[in-house]
């Protein structure tokens, strides 16, 4: 049996190509976008890929089978589990073969049991993994995000990304009886999840990328909590604030993605069109890093750094329905092909132009004016919030404010800041800080985009705030849903990589 993993660190996605070495046969578990990735393993392995699956209707990315799958014309096999309103509408146009729970598939020797676990959505699969020839029983599980390393898949996102009302706590109570039979499963088998620390399908996830059934019910506070009660609360508790574009993927996932054929490049456009591009109010986004933004930028350009955190803030703040400019740092020579690769795993695909560093000359040269933002520090911004002299906004995660923040401070998470302007006080300025001064340096620019006239950015943020000694307020709420404590050995990456 040929083996291999794929991760793609934006997404904090992993997806696995398993090969039959003595057929040649291939089949690819949860494929993103880009498939080239897949085609040029298998071939250099001297594998075709005859199988392409999923686990599930993701999320948090397009998914890439119905395109690998046209590309290689191999079988597309899709769950049928699930109520009546919650499966694949393209199945039966695509000739995909349907899976229920104890079915399997064969790829050469290799044999794939289907289980249906769901909870995290309700047409979850898993799969059992038989190397037939070893004929020792399963090797492994692919879990989808059923159970991660030292997490499980979180059963909230089809009530607060897809909006399906009144679902949580029934599908926590569902994921709950799919652990159950988790724990049941032999203690030696691998378990191969779907993600990594930094996605937002659960609120700790381990940075390893596998583990063991044993060893999960050990370390997994959701595998070793056999209370169903308790389990419920706890892993409603805590969980982050859902991307905004995560419905649009659930859309996108279930209806069928369009056939991309490949990445397309953008027109490299000339620096002097810019300021007509602004003029007509077309999305204008500065991949430069926020330092850069702040020294100076074009208003009404929207600063998203062209970093690890680029494709969740996209999702965030871009819309699906216009086109979308890009501004990029010319020092950067594959800058366009990765922008436009990170926006079109989430189906960002209206790039209809890229800038380079002359657009912000050229809009010197024609008389305006740049943009910049203030950055006060921590001792500065508690003196203005003393005198009333300005108005300050946590734009973190709700449960980082409960945990923590500044006395009398509101929260607006960044993702909300646009649809919640009437709540941004007017007629003085206005300081926005996070953990570290990242996802503050993005919550500037949607302010001053969206027309907010004094917008400063707290320096190094909540972090420099507590280094200061200066005072910090707990939100009421803490307590009562305070979230499981993980152990430390599954903590290796911190959470804010992933929502900076």
């Amino acid at each position: 049996m040929f083996f291999q993993r794929f991760y793609d660190t934006n997404l904090a996605q992993a997806s696995y190509l398993i090969g039959c070495q003595q057929t040649g046969d291939a089949a690819v578990v949860d494929p993103i976008r880009d498939v080239e990735q897949y085609l040029a393993a298998a071939e250099q392995e001297g594998l075709r890929i005859t199988h392409v699956t999923e686990t599930h209707i993701h999320a948090d990315f397009v998914s890439g089978a119905r395109e690998l799958a046209q590309r290689t014309g191999a079988q597309l096999l899709l769950s049928d589990e699930g109520s009546a309103d919650w499966r694949y509408a393209y199945g039966a146009e695509s000739g995909a073969r349907l899976l229920k729970d104890g079915d399997h598939f064969m790829v050469g020797n290799i044999r794939l049991d289907v289980l249906h676990t769901p909870g995290h959505t309700p047409e979850h699969l898993s799969f059992l993994v038989t190397d037939t020839p070893a004929a020792a029983g399963p090797w492994g599980i692919l879990t989808g995000d059923f159970v991660f390393v030292g997490d499980v898949g979180r059963p909230d996102l089809l009530e607060r990304a897809a909006g399906y009302a009144g679902t949580m706590e029934a599908s926590a109570r569902t994921l709950f009886r799919s652990l159950e039979r988790f724990r049941a499963l032999p203690a030696h088998l691998q378990v191969w999840p779907g993600h990594g620390a930094g996605s937002a399908c659960g609120k700790a996830l381990g940075a390893v990328p596998s583990t063991t059934v044993g060893y999960e019910k050990i370390g997994n506070w959701g595998v070793a909590t056999t209370d169903e009660n308790e389990f419920v609360r706890m892993v409603l508790a805590g969980q982050p604030e859902p991307p905004r574009y995560f419905a649009e993927m659930k859309r996108i996932n279930k209806e069928g993605p369009r056939i991309l054929g490949g990445l397309h490049r953008p027109p490299r456009l000339a620096g002097a069109k810019l300021p007509e591009v602004v003029r007509r109010g077309e999305m204008v986004v500065d991949t430069r890093p926020g330092a850069a933004f702040a020294g100076g930028h074009v208003p009404g350009t929207l600063n998203i750094p062209l970093n690890g955190s680029f494709t969740t803030w996209a999702g965030w703040l871009l819309p699906y329905d216009r086109d979308v400019y890009l501004l990029l740092d010319d020092a950067c020579p594959r800058c366009v092909e990765t922008a436009v690769r990170d926006l079109a795993m989430i189906g960002l695909d209206r790039v209809a132009g890229v800038f380079g560093q002359d657009a912000v000359d050229a809009w010197t040269a024609m008389g305006h004016e740049l943009g910049t933002v203030a950055q006060p520090t921590a001792a500065e911004t508690a003196e203005m919030l003393e005198r009333g002299e300005a108005a300050v906004i946590d734009v973190r995660g709700r449960t980082e404010w409960e945990a923590g923040h500044l006395p009398g401070v509101p929260n607006i998470p960044v993702g909300y800041l646009g649809e919640r302007l009437a709540e941004i006080p007017t007629g003085k300025p206005v300081v926005v800080y996070c953990q570290g001064g990242t996802r503050s340096a993005i919550a500037a620019s949607v302010l001053l985009a969206r027309g907010v006239p004094n917008v400063m950015n707290m320096a190094r943020g909540f972090a420099a705030w507590q280094h200061a000694g200066l005072p910090v307020a707990r939100g009421e709420a803490q307590e009562a849903e305070a979230s499981p404590v993980i152990p430390a050995v599954h903590s290796t990456k911190y959470q804010e990589s992933a929502w900076q």
